[in-house]
């Protein structure tokens, strides 16, 4: 799966090198076609040039390429391996996780990938159709115009890419919500994660017959996106840079866009390095913890975060067992998640301080933009372009860590998993 990701985006990088993909005269350097591509297969949206501005058409239908096929490939890739773990356990094992998550067997593999083919052209249609009705009649653009404008930024946000066709990406949209709204809706059924979706498809009205990961993704995502929206309304809603001149409404919506796309769509409707440090602060919560899994959406994912959260919960209660919606959760998932938290806090870690070893930038900055490439969440507070070329790479690896590294790591592990014939004596360690 990396070298996949990794040969698109050396095609994509080769196409983008072209001189027809510049808006200008030459052809782009080798390090921003890169960086473009990595950030558009890699579902990121961080630029160091402005893509109206710097590429053409071409260019564009280039970058609209590269995040549909990243996107569509992390989906329908992670669900493939998904159920190739489910393989190579026990029949047993493999009816008991059937029956727990209430998804696919190996043999619906076909299905798999015509339901979410089905899915993304749904979504992305009829997203694509509203954008061009109100950017053309509420904003008159021509229909050329507003249809081309509408197809990318459907596309974009289906994929939680972060690309646009606008310089200043939603801002100039900000107060309409037959723009934002669309937008919001398609970021979220690309973010929830194709089990999820799968599930609410068959089983619209069984919501006590979901499996315990849709209801934890649910359930994350509206505690996620409702604190989200609060906290950053109620910082930003009198900063004269952001929220502050607007009507109660569109603070309102703007807030909730924004909690949104922080957990890795990588729009923004108002000027993110305007935000407050404070309100930065809860985007770095927000971006790091992500979307669903198994769909377009970055981070160590919502399951991830919630189930080490009831693990706590347990361990406070003094329960020996880990409960969430009357199910128990296994050790072993348990120590899966912490293994992603852990690997992931790790390679953010070392991120940080790489780029500060070559940039002079603030430190508040340089955890914003390190957080957001390898959440390939795309938003920036504007220092993308200022970065050296040592510092774009590093940005380069972190966008591929962070897309292709959680799944194939959670695979990997399940994959590894063997009966150990012997077991230590115990001792317990003083912890805390």
């Amino acid at each position: 799966m990396p070298l996949a990701f990794l040969g698109t985006i050396l095609v994509g990088t080769v196409l983008l090198m072209l001189p027809v993909s510049r808006a200008g005269e030459g052809s782009a350097s080798l390090l921003t076609a890169l960086f473009t591509s990595t950030s558009a297969v890699c579902v990121t949206g961080l630029i160091v040039e402005d893509t109206p501005l710097y590429w053409s058409l071409f260019g564009q239908w280039v970058i609209l390429g590269l995040f549909q096929v990243g996107g569509f490939g992390i989906m329908t890739g992670a669900t493939l391996l998904g159920l190739l773990v489910a393989g190579r356990v026990g029949l047993g094992t493999r009816l008991l996780a059937q029956a727990e998550t209430r998804c696919l067997g190996l043999g619906d593999v076909m299905g798999v990938l015509r339901l979410v083919l089905l899915v993304t052209l749904a979504v992305e249609s009829l997203t694509t159709a509203v954008l061009t009705l109100q950017l053309h009649f509420g904003h008159g653009q021509p229909w050329g115009t507003a249809l081309w404008n509408g197809l990318f930024q459907a596309v974009s946000a289906f994929n939680n890419a972060g690309f646009s066709t606008w310089s200043d990406s939603l801002m100039g949209y900000a107060a309409d919500p037959l723009v934002i709204l669309p937008i919001t809706l398609a970021v979220l059924l690309g973010g929830l994660g194709f089990p999820v979706v799968y599930e609410m498809w068959r089983r619209p009205s069984g919501f006590r017959r979901w499996s315990v990961h849709t209801k934890i993704t649910l359930f994350g995502t509206a505690l996620l996106v409702t604190g989200g929206a609060l906290l950053i309304g109620l910082y930003e809603w009198n900063n004269a840079a952001t929220l502050g001149p607007m009507a109660a409404g569109d603070k309102l919506l703007g807030a909730v866009f924004h909690s949104v796309a922080a957990r890795t769509a990588g729009f923004n409707s108002i000027d993110t390095g305007a935000m407050r440090l404070e309100t930065q602060t809860v985007n770095w919560a927000l971006m790091f913890i992500g979307g669903g899994s198994a769909g377009t959406a970055g981070g160590i994912k919502i399951t991830t975060f919630f189930l080490l959260g009831f693990a706590v919960w347990a361990e406070i209660r003094g329960s020996g067992d880990t409960i969430a919606f009357h199910r128990r959760i296994p050790h072993q998932a348990l120590r899966l998640a912490l293994a992603v938290v852990l690997m992931a806090l790790t390679v953010l870690a070392v991120g940080i301080l790489a780029l500060l070893s070559v940039t002079d930038l603030p430190l508040h900055d340089v955890v914003f933009e390190a957080i957001s490439a390898s959440a390939t969440v795309g938003l920036s507070t504007g220092i993308t372009g200022e970065l050296p070329p040592a510092g774009q790479v590093i940005l380069i690896v972190l966008m591929f860590v962070g897309r292709v590294g959680s799944v194939t790591l959670a695979t990997a592990l399940a994959l590894r998993k063997r009966p150990q014939p012997y077991r230590y004596p115990e001792e317990r360690p003083i912890v805390g």
